[in-house]
């Protein structure tokens, strides 16, 4: 089972990196890989350049071998369209390998704006990991999706290829890369919400409004 993991990671924080292993342990899978969107076509531009947020996502994994980095999109360029990655891994992968993407409840919940989204279910499993301030509307086409292909137990994703939908519920740190954005513009410490590679580097290079000079630590 392939399990990708994709976001805009502006910049990669320690929540990310513990759903990430959370996940891994869930699934009963080797490997997540993190796929970083080079353009977001549901928000605004990044913060931080697809080339620095590809540079801090590669250190904060560094040291961990269950974590993996896919940078197919950044290397193909324009908008982010998952089901163009998608198709991108299941031609690599064959027609019979389970894929699996990672998506929060917050993102799924405007699911049928995606481009070519219904053709989704149909290439990957989904993995709904929950989060208790983002419900989805009853009646939508989310929900409705949800309810037609919803799972309940690991196995099943394991037994075929796509089509289906599981949700989880692991723990949740409360980062946000907004708001870690937020205190460097604003001389705050983000020490602990991001590895200390990541922090080192966001000094050294003055993202996200750092002033060089150690104001994340």
């Amino acid at each position: 089972m392939h399990v990708i993991y994709g976001g805009t990671f502006d910049p990669i924080h320690n929540g990310h990196l513990r759903v990430a292993i959370e996940l891994r342990e869930a699934l009963g899978v080797s490997r997540v890989d993190l796929v970083p969107c080079h353009i977001p076509p549901h928000r605004g531009d990044p913060g931080g350049s697809s080339e620095h947020r590809l540079e801090l996502l590669r250190m904060a994994i560094a040291d961990e071998p269950s974590l993996g980095v896919d940078d197919r999109e950044l290397v193909r360029g324009g908008s982010s369209y998952t089901a163009d990655t998608l198709r991108h891994l299941r031609e690599e992968l064959g027609p019979d390998e389970p894929l699996v993407m990672v998506l929060g409840t917050d993102s799924f919940a405007g699911f049928d704006r995606w481009q070519e989204w219904s053709c989704i279910p149909e290439l990957a499993h989904i993995v709904l990991v929950t989060r208790p301030q983002a419900g989805l509307a009853p009646g939508s086409a989310p929900s409705q999706l949800l309810a037609r292909r919803r799972v309940t137990d690991v196995a099943t994703l394991g037994a075929a290829p796509a089509g289906c939908i599981l949700e989880v519920e692991p723990p949740l740190l409360d980062i946000s890369a907004t708001g870690i954005r937020e205190r460097l513009a604003s001389g705050r410490s983000i020490r602990y919400l991001v590895p200390d590679p990541v922090l080192a580097r966001i000094d050294e290079l003055g993202l996200y409004g750092s002033d060089g000079n150690e104001r994340g630590r």
